[in-house]
């Protein structure tokens, strides 16, 4: 199940489960059923039939939305072999913090606000009425290192654009970690229908300023003073990507 498509329930009940384990992130069915007010048998039948259709799927007695399932791919830098692949609930815990370390020097406020979200709603990939978005992680001996994230508000005039973040812990950066996940975010939008990617930071992040523009990024704005970081106002450089 694309997290683009537009999903038929085919009955309110169904569409109460999907909207409930979503919400949640993952969530043990006899507490949905105890939530929802579902009888044993009616909930059973549903979720099998959400389950059935790829909408809904199991994980260690856990209902989760099923996204497609990303195949992992591994590769080797010069210092350490790693896993990129789609994210999972269960990596909740190692992204959050790994955004947090990336973004510890306040040159990246963009991904700062994203591991405040997803820490705030203890879920991880969203699919509503209000955004979509999905994290892809690089990842070292199961633990998280890097991520991309991408971002995809439901409103119709944007429909067409997403935003990205990314980052990778300094220990593993120099490997071609970034230049991987950025890849993968950037072929999953684009297969989701995507046309446009935009990435904002501040000017004071060099690094990923270079970084993206030696990835075909352009900058498309600068906002004077848009930051104020440690008492000192900042410019925030806008760049972007057609897909």
């Amino acid at each position: 199940m694309e997290i683009t498509d537009d999903l038929d329930f085919e009955h309110r009940d169904r569409q109460d489960i999907y909207e409930y384990v979503e919400q949640m992130g993952e969530v043990d069915l006899e507490e949905a059923r105890q939530a929802l007010h579902m009888d044993e048998r009616a909930i059973g039948h549903h979720v099998a039939i959400l389950k059935r259709d790829g909408i809904l799927k199991e994980v260690d007695g856990q209902l989760q939305i099923a996204y497609d399932e990303d195949t992992e791919a591994e590769f080797s830098g010069e210092d350490v072999s790693f896993t990129i692949r789609q994210a999972r609930q269960a990596d909740l815990t190692g992204l959050v913090g790994a955004i947090r370390e990336v973004v510890e020097n306040k040159t990246y406020v963009d991904a700062e606000t994203v591991a405040d979200v997803v820490d705030n709603e203890g879920v991880l990939l969203r699919h509503n009425e209000i955004e979509s978005r999905m994290f892809f992680v690089a990842c070292v001996d199961d633990d998280v290192v890097g991520w991309v994230h991408i971002k995809h508000p439901e409103v119709a005039k944007l429909a067409h654009t997403a935003e990205l973040t990314l980052g990778v812990l300094e220990a593993y950066r120099g490997n071609g970690m970034g230049s991987h996940l950025l890849s993968r975010g950037v072929e999953w939008a684009g297969n989701q229908g995507y046309e446009k990617l935009y990435n904002s930071v501040p000017a004071t992040n060099e690094g990923a300023i270079e970084f993206l523009q030696s990835h075909d990024w352009s900058i498309e704005a600068t906002r004077e003073d848009h930051y104020r970081i440690d008492d000192e106002y900042v410019d925030e450089v806008m760049l972007a990507r057609e897909l």
